[in-house]
């Protein structure tokens, strides 16, 4: 591989990595999907709406690693809550602790701040 691709490459995956574990609030980037179709719970548990970083996991991963075993791709057909994610359903099958950093930073996933207009929602 050339060595000025390897350098771009590199760059690349080291700010995505950064923005993920940045404790501060994330807009959501061309790609993400910004899952708000529990907002009326959310609200009460004083969380932001969920932005879900789809081609940072598309990079790592092949479509059918999640799809269609552990999300229907259709919008609203996954009623994801932090009860069945802490129980080891949809994200929490690798956000576990082992596989990947478990489900207990709320601002890691709970980010939206509302500021990209065009994201992709999940609103029902």
């Amino acid at each position: 591989m050339n060595k000025k691709i390897f350098v771009i490459l590199l760059v690349t995956c080291l700010a995505i990595t950064a923005s993920i574990f940045s404790t501060g609030t994330a807009n959501a980037e061309w790609g993400d999907i910004v899952l708000n179709s529990k907002s009326t719970s959310m609200k009460k548990a004083g969380v932001k709406p969920v932005v879900f970083p789809h081609w940072f996991h598309r990079i790592r991963f092949k479509c059918k690693v999640c799809h269609e075993d552990i999300f229907i791709i259709k919008k609203g057909a996954n009623d994801i809550n932090m009860t069945k994610i802490m129980s080891g359903e949809f994200c929490g099958k690798c956000h576990n602790g082992l596989v990947a950093w478990a489900p207990l930073y709320c601002e890691r996933c709970h980010s939206y701040t509302g500021s990209k207009p065009n994201a992709p929602t999940n609103e029902n």
